[in-house]
């Protein structure tokens, strides 16, 4: 497996270089809606973001597949590589093309798997399907006074008893 890592293309390549590459064609605007990490999003800066990326592995994972699969143009892992990190996958062939990726604001989030879908569903995901599984079972009302959920009211039980 080491003989395949030789020639990766993360292998050399120091983390503020990648960064540094990444920032000047693309911008911070462009990575934070591709990559989206708010280190990129409010207030970026270059120290703040090598420091937070070399302490949060999942956050480094995601910039080196962006720069792997979008910046360097490499194809897409198979499903049994894209389980392991950015770094230790084996990268057969060359770039699918000479340049970067044209990427425009608006396009989306990038996914190193476009199966899988975000590995951290964003807020507004998260309260969609909240909304869908109260929708789906309704809840389940105690006695009190005003008649409200106990789990929309943290003084129910408390009522209750009163």
């Amino acid at each position: 497996m080491t003989e395949n890592l030789i020639n990766h293309p993360l292998n050399g390549v120091k983390l503020d270089e990648l960064l540094g590459e990444l920032v000047r064609h693309y911008g911070w605007e462009i990575l934070a809606e591709q990559i989206n990490i708010n280190c990129f999003k409010s207030y970026p800066s270059f120290a703040s973001s090598i420091k937070f990326l070399r302490k949060t592995d999942w956050a480094r994972e995601r910039v080196e597949a962006f720069y792997l699969y979008r910046f360097k143009q490499y194809p897409l892992p198979d499903e049994e590589q894209h389980q392991l990190a950015p770094r230790n996958r084996v990268i057969t062939g060359e770039p699918l093309a000479d340049s970067p990726a044209l990427i425009e604001l608006g396009e989306g989030e990038f996914f190193d798997d476009p199966d899988t879908g975000p590995v951290f569903p964003s807020k507004r995901e998260v309260q969609k399907t909240q909304s869908a599984r109260s929708r789906a079972k309704p809840s389940q009302t105690s006695g009190n006074i005003e008649g409200k959920s106990s789990s929309l009211d943290p003084w129910a039980k408390w009522r209750d008893k009163n």
